[in-house]
């Protein structure tokens, strides 16, 4: 007899720990949904399962992928992801979105067009959240890379949809930030910021095939001249800069094996009694750790009552000019108990 998807049997923690640790996709797909949950006895039963799990994490490849629109980013993660699961690697693709409870995103339409490493028995594509702020789809993305790390995936790719903040926050929390970009890039390095490039530590230059390769090579030149000018992300890596095409799959090879000369050129770097690469790991912990803190005691802040019943008035007040942001601070600061 079927049982109907809706009256599924409730696991326990030790349910998914064990399914977790055996490898199990449904197993690894609902422990993901786990984390991804607001719901406070949600909240408690993941960080129970997290805990657990955490010993079992931490040896994948963590590569956040970003790109200006039209660059092939989901090509690119299929043909790399492809390309790795060949070598016998499994390999779990994440998303950080925040647009996507909006606009509707375009990481769904992106795993539907990854027919092959959708398909494919070592892989695991996940969406992000359908909806949230950075801050709740960063957290959701973290917690499922500790679920897939510790399911035995050896790579993970972050792929980030959104603008601006969210590749920063990708950045945070992987080893080595990769950015795609298309031939010809011009002298506005196509819209690309400056502090994108600044955490970049791996340019691609995607679609460097027919026609497009000579353009390839010149906005390869750019961007090596942009990046010499540009502090680096990592004092112990000087970004590099690669051609690909994805379609042909030309090139893949060549940019997951920087990826491992990244890792090994950190692994041998010291930083007193570590490693660079431990370091960087510990360093992204201790930051999530406050990010953590600070989301926590925001959400905390804007659910108080006696908050809440100030705010309003005191907005109208810094709007007109009666008051200063920094006195209206004080006195929701007041409210929500903190201050003297």
């Amino acid at each position: 007899m079927t049982t109907h998807p809706s009256k599924r049997r409730t696991l326990s923690v030790d349910d998914y720990v064990a399914g977790v640790r055996a490898g199990d996709r449904a197993t690894v797909a609902r422990a993901i949904t786990l984390v991804e949950s607001r719901k406070a006895e949600h909240r408690d039963r993941a960080q129970e399962m997290l805990v657990r799990l955490l010993p079992h994490a931490g040896a994948a490849h963590r590569v956040g992928i970003t790109g200006v629109p039209g660059v092939g980013k989901s090509t690119f993660i299929e043909a790399l992801g492809t390309h790795l699961t060949g070598q016998g690697k499994r390999v779990a693709v994440l998303a950080v979105d925040p647009t996507s409870g909006r606009s509707g995103g375009s990481i769904l339409g992106d795993k539907t067009r990854m027919t092959a490493l959708g398909q494919d028995p070592r892989a695991f594509i996940r969406p992000s959240p359908s909806a949230g702020t950075l801050g709740g789809v960063a957290r959701a993305t973290r917690e499922s890379m500790v679920v897939v790390e510790a399911a035995g995936y050896d790579v993970v790719l972050v792929e980030t949809v959104g603008v601006g903040q969210s590749e920063v926050t990708v950045a945070e929390m992987v080893d080595l930030f990769l950015v795609l970009m298309l031939p010809g890039a011009g002298d506005e390095l196509q819209g690309i910021k400056k502090g994108i490039l600044e955490i970049a530590d791996l340019l691609v230059v995607n679609k460097a095939d027919g026609d497009n390769r000579e353009r390839a090579m010149k906005a390869m030149r750019e961007y090596k001249s942009a990046l010499h000018i540009l502090q680096p992300a990592d004092p112990h890596w000087t970004a590099r800069v690669l051609a690909c095409s994805a379609l042909s799959r030309q090139g893949i090879d060549q940019v997951w094996e920087t990826v491992e000369e990244h890792r090994r050129a950190l692994e041998m770097a010291r930083i007193g009694d570590t490693d660079a690469f431990a370091a960087k790991r510990a360093g992204q912990q201790v930051r999530w750790m406050w990010a953590m803190v600070r989301d926590r005691l925001m959400a905390a802040l804007e659910r108080s009552p006696a908050v809440r019943a100030e705010a309003g008035a005191l907005e109208a007040a810094v709007a007109t000019g009666e008051t200063t942001p920094a006195l209206a601070a004080e006195r929701l600061l007041k409210a929500f108990g903190v201050g003297e």
